[in-house]
Parts: structure tokens; sequence; C-alpha cells
């Protein structure tokens, strides 16, 4: 399956049960003024997020069903078909690029490439993850349950391609992190579950058991009716890397 098909089933889960960013990380962007293409932007979570603060946003979404959802809730954004690698935008024509949890499905070298040609002199990239962190029990058995119950959520997690960032990333990056939690219902957290695309859906033989299983670490961990499941929001900024120049992390060793 192409990357790009894997929430087309699950649109609707994913507009309702992702989790949002704190405001203080966007505000901690500074875009006033600025052009930003959100690049990965799927159903507008995040674009949502930029738009009143930046000066004209530019959504990038290759996945038409998700994409469409993005037209519906941001009228007034332009959301575009072009990929990470082969945005479809003109020469230095933005300030920044944002992704927000869509980075791990990028070929990091071909999207450096692509960023390096649309940002204009002193742009910069901001990349963003919704990372769990295990604040409580809950959050160790929501961990466990994907490792259960995933098709390939050991292979697609995005905590493996932060070390890609040190091949995209320049001098002067930066990086930031907010806590934060949702707190749902059952129906809440069973909806977040199936959201992910690890996680076996409608006519896959595993979907049925996975629900009740959802159903069943919702009634183990619930308190007063209610979980939390705990993050920390991570912001990754900086200037591009020069083709040729050594990667952060080759820099640090030297």
């Amino acid at each position: 399956m192409d990357v790009t098909d894997r929430f087309s089933d699950r649109v609707e889960a994913y507009t309702r049960y992702r989790p949002g960013y704190p405001e203080a990380l966007v505000d901690a962007l500074g875009l006033g003024g600025l052009d930003v293409a959100d690049v990965g932007a799927g159903t507008g979570v995040f674009t949502a997020l930029l738009a009143p603060r930046a000066g004209r946003v530019v959504a990038l979404e290759p996945n038409t069903p998700m994409r469409e959802a993005l037209q519906r809730a941001l009228p007034g954004v332009q959301a575009l078909p072009g990929r990470a690698e082969a945005t479809g935008l003109p020469d230095a024509s933005v300030d920044v690029l944002t992704c927000a949890q869509a980075f791990h499905w990028f070929d990091p070298e071909a999207f450096r490439a692509e960023a390096a040609r649309v940002l204009r002199p002193g742009g910069r990239v901001a990349v963003v993850f919704n990372e769990r962190v295990e604040r409580s029990p809950f959050d160790a058995a929501y961990e466990a349950f994907l490792h259960r119950w995933s098709t390939d959520y050991a292979a697609v997690d995005h905590r493996h391609a932060v070390a890609a960032l040190d091949g995209v990333l320049g001098d002067g990056r930066t990086e930031v992190a907010w806590p934060h939690a949702q707190v749902f219902d059952e129906p809440g957290l069973v909806g977040r579950i199936l959201s992910c695309s690890y996680i076996p859906g409608a006519g896959h033989p595993d979907h049925h058991a996975a629900t009740v299983a959802a159903g069943h670490l919702f009634r183990a961990f619930a308190r007063q009716g209610t979980v939390h499941l705990a993050y920390d929001a991570r912001l990754f900024t900086g200037p591009i890397r020069s083709p040729g120049s050594p990667s952060t992390a080759a820099a640090r060793r030297r």
C-alpha cells in the first residue's frame, strides 16, 4: 500500500480522536505575517492552528479523503495534493514549512532538497510530533496494547524517524517539548485506537477482537469514567542543512 493511502478508511476517526497541539507550541513558531506550507496536513488538525497566526497557509495533503475533510473544515485554506518530496510549490515561495505527525512517512533527503527549493532565504522547517509518554500505568498498558494488536506499529513508529532530522535540519536546530494529555470516555478511547493506521481496520480478521480488547483496556484503568493519555508535543525547528555539510549528529562528534 502507498503510505498516503493508509488513512483513507479512517478519516472520521482521525478527525474526531487524534490529539491537538498546545497553543504555546504554535505561538513559539512566530508566524505573524509569514507564508507557511503545512506538509502532510492530513485532515487539518495542525493547519487549523496555523491559519489564524500566519499571513497565509497552504495545506499539502496527497490523500484525497483526508484533503477533502480538511477543505470542509477549513474552507478558507488552500489545500493542494502535493507530497513532501514534490510539493508543486514555486521556488522560494514560503517562509516556513511545517510538518505535524507526518515526517516519518517522508523520504528525508528528498524532503530536504524540496524544502531547500521552496523556502525563501532565511526560511525554516518546523517538525512536530505528539509523542506518547508513560506518566501512568495506563500509558504503559496502552503502549503494550499497540504492540499486541498492531499490524506494523514497530516499523512505522515515528520515534524511529527523529534521528533522520539530523540530515534535514542544519546549524541552529532547536528542540522544545510541551506536556499535554487527551481525556477519553470509552467510545473516545476506542475511536483513538482505531484511528491508527497500524490497528486492524474494518474487514481485517482481527478488527473485532482488537475493538473488544480496547474496551477492556478502558474498563481496566478508567477512573470516574475517563482515562488520560499523556503526550509530549515535541517541536524541532531550524534552517535546512546545506548539501555536503555535516549533519548535526556528525558535528557533535567532531
